[in-house]
């Protein structure tokens, strides 16, 4: 705790919908003075209750600095499961600021009955394993990537987006749904029917935010192209906001539900 202050600096890593619940109940903890960071890949995210920035911190060394200048006293790694990058940095910055990092990670989907996956490591290899013939392909993987799948462009792809294009996609035949989550098994059964695709490529963010496309493909038995993981160094992780609210000291908070 910083000798200033009677209140606990949290700088919490956002972007996800589990940042966002966290931020809420960290808006009525008056012991903790708690900010939350997005990285600004949404034009437009939704102000939170606590305050907030947008914006890297210019890696390792910038993520030191902000530390130390703004008096923080934990870091909250609520970063999407697939922002390695950020995670890793965190992870570096956080032992040599001596300040201490928890990780809000949610669970990652696990294979039901009637999934029909193929896991690959990266969506490079999903690119690949798509094959020659054409095909129908929905990518529920965000906007980052499309350039990756461009070398491919005898398949027909539906995009989800959270924004409008800011300028055409690399892929040659694309139609673009734009829309913000959480979303619909029922829906996302619809629009996987209507766009007639015959396989889903997704990254294994896990939590219930965007589960819907991965129940949507068991209920039509389509194939999905599971992209697993990637790697961050090992850190102290927890599954819900009560978990971190505990760990911050905050014992008042009822367990969270939903998405």
């Amino acid at each position: 705790m910083n000798a200033s202050t009677t209140k606990s600096r949290v700088l919490i890593l956002g972007g996800t919908v589990d940042a966002n619940r966290l931020a809420r109940a960290l808006a009525n903890a008056a012991e903790i003075d708690a900010v939350l960071s997005y990285a600004g890949r949404t034009d437009n995210p939704t102000p939170p209750p606590i305050p907030w920035r947008v914006g890297g911190f210019g890696g390792v060394d910038g993520l030191v600095d902000y530390l130390r200048s703004e008096a923080i006293d934990r870091v909250v790694d609520a970063t999407h499961p697939f922002a390695a990058q950020m995670s890793v940095h965190a992870v570096a910055a956080c032992e040599r600021a001596a300040v201490p990092l928890l990780a809000l990670e949610r669970a990652p989907w696990q294979r039901q009955s009637g999934d029909h996956w193929i896991e690959v490591d990266d969506l490079g290899a999903a690119a690949v394993a798509l094959g020659n013939a054409p095909r129908r392909v929905f990518l529920g993987i965000g906007r980052m990537h499309l350039n990756i799948f461009a070398a491919y462009p005898q398949h027909a792809y539906l995009v989800r987006l959270v924004d409008p294009p800011r300028q055409p996609l690399p892929l040659p035949k694309a139609q673009v749904i734009v829309a913000r989550g959480p979303f619909d098994r029922a829906a996302d059964r619809a629009m996987l029917t209507a766009f007639r695709a015959d396989i889903v490529v997704a990254k294994n963010a896990g939590g219930d935010a965007a589960s819907a496309k991965i129940e949507a493909a068991r209920d039509l038995a389509l194939p999905v192209l599971m992209v697993r993981r990637p790697l961050v160094p090992a850190r102290a992780c927890v599954e819900s906001v009560a978990e971190v609210m505990r760990w911050l000291g905050h014992e008042d908070t009822p367990t969270d539900r939903g998405v």
